[in-house]
């Protein structure tokens, strides 16, 4: 049962993630779940729908957009193992599997934090200001629903 849930978890995180072939139609971007929707069925399409970039702005943007893609790709992997860790884990928690457990899950959120970083000062200097910002306001919705539903799945340490 753990295991599955450890599994569902990884699963989560890598069809968040990953864009998959079928076309989105631009989400409210105040519907949190017609965005989750429209992220599941094809994220690079919503984010060019929401975005309405130039054939110039393209050009600079994509690069960007898909090495940020693969950083996260790179966090999420490391926070499947922590939650595979924590939930494949049948003994009671020992205080030094707790430690290393809490270490694996900060190594992650700083993965993505140097990631967002690092993808924000590209994308301002390739966009407008508007566009940029609109674009992290996007990404940024994005990530709150699927560390919502992370936070859902992973439970509390004992």
């Amino acid at each position: 049962m753990k295991r599955n849930l450890a599994v569902a978890v990884f699963l989560a995180l890598a069809v968040a993630a990953a864009p998959a072939g079928a076309q989105a139609q631009p989400a409210p971007a105040n519907d949190m779940q017609a965005l989750r929707a429209a992220v599941k069925a094809d994220k690079r399409a919503l984010v060019a729908k929401t975005l309405e970039l130039t054939p110039a702005e393209e050009k600079k943007f994509w690069p960007i957009y898909d090495a940020y893609q693969r950083s996260l790709d790179t966090a999420n992997r490391q926070t499947a193992l922590a939650v595979e860790m924590l939930v494949g884990n049948e003994r009671p928690l020992s205080d030094v599997f707790a430690k290393n457990l809490a270490n694996q899950m900060l190594v992650s959120d700083e993965t993505e934090i140097k990631a967002r970083r690092k993808m924000q000062n590209a994308v301002m200097k390739a966009l407008p200001p508007i566009k940029a910002a609109r674009y992290l306001q996007l990404e940024g919705k994005i990530r709150a629903f699927q560390d919502y539903d992370l936070a859902v799945a992973i439970p509390l340490v004992k």
